[in-house]
This record gives structure tokens, C-alpha cells and sequence, in this order.
């Protein structure tokens, strides 16, 4: 029932999906361009039209009554960015222990322009041994893509240009925001 009402809200909503990556057990997805929280609302839709569910991460000052009941049943993890605490180890483990595990990340962990992307999503990935799952939200288009799959090797620098140039082809809500870097 979920899947078939999420299918029909993003038909009223004029978006369309172009997926062809293969449904894995576990992976980190990443999703870019992040510009506007209805990034957050459209992917969470779109997830749920496939019949799917995934983790994200979200900064712990959205976890206020009652926000936080909501945010803990549609699968969000709280982000403590001020202590220095390894979330990357604790996903990597959570990734080994689990039968499925589906993590959503924004690589630029903000809505803001930010050519520096974060590289937890890369080294969950590299740790747990399981593939990135490269997904777009044009609003260009009002399309989501998911057609790119990068399987981490360790070299950083080369692998995330990679993923950045994948990236440049598309546009966000607000496309000032969306930097290359």
C-alpha cells in the first residue's frame, strides 16, 4: 500500500525515475545535488515507491519532541558533529553485522554550496566492502536517476573526481548551490 500511494505522489508531483543500478544487498547510496530539504522528502519518497528502506544520517538538533519519534521511524540516524566520535566505525561495523544495509548520504553534507565534499560515505564503503550507489535528483528534468556504481579501491583522490564529474551533469533545486570542486 505504501510503495502503490509513493508511486502515484511522485506521478502527481511530474518526477520520473531512470534506475538501473542493481538492488544490493548492501550498500552506501550517495545522492547529490543537495540544495533544499525537499531533496530529503523526494528521495524518501521515491525509496519508499521501490519498496525499499534505507538509513540516513541527520544532524542530531533535528532529534526535538516531536520530531524525533518521526525521524527514528522513517529510519534516521543522529549525527553528533561536536564530539569526536568515529560514526564511520560504528556505520562499518552496523554494515558488516546486517543481512541488508542501505545507507543514504549526502556527500555534501549541506545545503549550502560546498565544493568539499565529505569522504565518510567513501570510507564506509571501502570498510564494510560494498559498492556506492551513485543517485541524482535533477529538478531540471524532475527525474531521479540511479544508473552509477563505484566500487571503492582505496585511491581517494582519483575516485571522488570521478564521482564529482558523474555528478556535474546535473541540477539541483537551487543550482547555485551545487558545487564542483
Amino acid at each position: 500500500m505504501k510503495k502503490s500511494i509513493c508511486k502515484f505522489i511522485l506521478k502527481i508531483l511530474g518526477w520520473k525515475a531512470d534506475v538501473t543500478v542493481p538492488d544490493f544487498k548492501k550498500c552506501v547510496i550517495i545522492v547529490a545535488p543537495h540544495t533544499s530539504n525537499w531533496d530529503f522528502l523526494l528521495g524518501e519518497i521515491y525509496y519508499a515507491s521501490t519498496g525499499r528502506k534505507a538509513k540516513i544520517l541527520m544532524k542530531k538538533e533535528w532529534f526535538f519532541f516531536p520530531m524525533n519519534i518521526i525521524l527514528k521511524c522513517i529510519g534516521v540516524i543522529p549525527v553528533n558533529r561536536g564530539k569526536n566520535m568515529s560514526m564511520t566505525d560504528q556505520l562499518i561495523e552496523r554494515a558488516k553485522q546486517q543481512d541488508e544495509f542501505h545507507l543514504a548520504i549526502t556527500p555534501e553534507g549541506t545545503r549550502s554550496a560546498n565544493g568539499r565534499w565529505k569522504s565518510g560515505f567513501y570510507y564506509i564503503a571501502l570498510g564494510a566492502k560494498i559498492p556506492i550507489v551513485a543517485y541524482a535528483i535533477d529538478y531540471s528534468q524532475k527525474i531521479i536517476i540511479g544508473k552509477k556504481v563505484f566500487y571503492p579501491t582505496g585511491d581517494f583522490d582519483n575516485e571522488i573526481k570521478e564521482i564529482k564529474t558523474y555528478y556535474s551533469q546535473f541540477t539541483g533545486k537551487k543550482p547555485e548551490n551545487f558545487k564542483i570542486k
